[in-house]
């Protein structure tokens, strides 16, 4: 029987993945555990090996698509049985049932290394046309495969009664896909201040590139990448439903500023934000009512301390975590937050390094951020935005100084904990910031 290879689910965030690249044509021979395909998810670019053996047949999804998890994006077999019913799904259109039709086997072909493959299916977003000519299961689908367009926007087209022949394809390689059929569709709607019924279908095919605003000035529509769609929803998730408060610190940080640069000055790579997560991770080991999350009718304490670090990647943020930072010393966690962000800023991060953190540290004091209010990141129950370190003149003793400060602001949910709760734990943390030797 034929064997559906679908979307991988690989990472906990990920709803739908995009294609990156084939390692594999149609007419392979695949090996279980072979690697398949390059995906890119919301936090990686992962190699997505083969679940079990057979002739890769056909290639349902392009590359450079997005399809959503559990939605079948190739399908192997043996080189003479009927994948009709198959194809048929990918683009779906009711199969016809011939006596010969195979049914689709219900495991997932594919999955990720080493997380599980999904189970169910859903519809793909923007499956690829095969590229072989093939029977179709109905025969309204006949005159569509002269066109080279997804599955999707075959049925599109199709249900809308649109000519795809004029439409220029912005998908690879010249693929009509699902968003050039809706900018055909919305181009033809006849809205107040439409142009007329009249405009060409080539031209509505270009306007999702370059719109004119009501100023007479262009816009470009750039796509989200799968790390940016999944900042969006995580966000709303958080900022709607968690009832943030936030409390801020100046710190004088002068002790900690001089046992830094007496550090570096011993060829030590340790930066400034490898210190402030030690302090933290010390702070959190002390005040375990804010090393939590919520859950719904309990408040979950973690008996392990696992800071997520926000590192800024070319199209979004990641968190990659450094396990049981408290029990480090800060050599060691500057050695492996230096590993973490080179492999978060090349998307090589596996799953198991950006997940599982129980607090986060937000630092944008490179930028000249002088403060600012993070988002808690859930289900954890706080994060820490740590700003620039500033020279300023401190009163002292009567006189003015020239001194160190940092601000320090939290974002606490207070489902989990209230004012005087995370004000102790600041308190904790400014102590150990502005006396390092406490860290003993």
């Amino acid at each position: 029987m034929p064997t559906r290879v679908v979307m991988p689910k690989l990472s906990d965030t990920m709803e739908e993945g995009r294609i990156l690249r084939w390692l594999r044509k149609e007419g392979d021979r695949i090996e279980a555990g072979q690697p398949l395909a390059e995906v890119e998810t919301d936090k990686a670019t992962v190699e997505m090996e083969a679940y079990s053996t057979g002739i890769l047949r056909k290639l349902v999804a392009g590359e450079g698509e997005t399809v959503n998890v559990g939605a079948l994006i190739a399908v192997l077999g043996t080189a003479d049985e009927d994948i009709s019913a198959l194809l048929a799904e990918a683009m779906g259109v009711p199969a016809a049932a011939p006596a010969a039709a195979s049914p689709a086997v219900g495991q997932p072909a594919v999955h990720p290394s080493p997380a599980a493959p999904p189970t169910g299916d859903r519809p793909p977003e923007a499956a690829a046309a095969p590229a072989a000519p093939l029977t179709p299961p109905v025969a309204a689908t006949a005159s569509r495969r002269s066109v080279k367009a997804s599955p999707l926007a075959l049925r599109m087209a199709a249900e809308s009664g649109l000519d795809l022949g004029p439409i220029v394809g912005t998908g690879p390689q010249g693929r009509i896909i699902k968003r050039d059929v809706e900018a055909v569709l919305a181009a033809a709607r006849p809205p107040a201040h439409a142009e007329p019924a009249g405009v060409s279908v080539e031209r509505a095919g270009r306007a999702r590139a370059a719109a004119p605003r009501d100023d007479g000035a262009e816009v470009t529509a750039v796509d989200l990448s799968m790390m940016r769609r999944t900042i969006a929803k995580r966000l709303v998730q958080s900022k709607s439903p968690v009832p943030h408060f936030y409390l801020t610190v100046d710190v004088a940080m002068d002790r900690t500023w001089e046992a830094w640069r007496a550090l570096r000055e011993d060829q030590s790579a340790v930066s400034l934000n490898d210190v402030i997560i030690k302090v933290t991770a010390a702070a959190l080991r002390r005040h375990p009512e804010m090393n939590a999350s919520f859950g719904g009718d309990h408040v979950k304490r973690y008996a392990r301390v696992h800071v997520g670090v926000a590192v800024a990647v070319e199209d979004g943020l990641i968190t990659p975590v450094v396990r049981d930072a408290d029990a480090k010393t800060i050599e060691e966690i500057a050695a492996e937050t230096r590993a973490l962000i080179e492999r978060a800023r090349a998307r090589q991060l596996q799953p198991d390094e950006y997940t599982g953190a129980t607090f986060s540290v937000s630092n944008l004091g490179m930028y000249g951020i002088e403060e600012f209010s993070a988002i808690i990141n859930p289900p954890e129950a706080a994060i820490l935005a740590v700003g620039a370190v500033r020279e300023v003149p401190v009163v002292e003793d009567g006189g003015i100084r020239a001194g160190r400060r940092m601000k320090l602001t939290l974002s606490v949910d207070h489902r989990v904990a209230d004012g005087a709760m995370a004000a102790r734990f600041l308190q904790t943390l400014r102590r150990l910031l502005e006396n390092p030797v406490l860290l003993g």
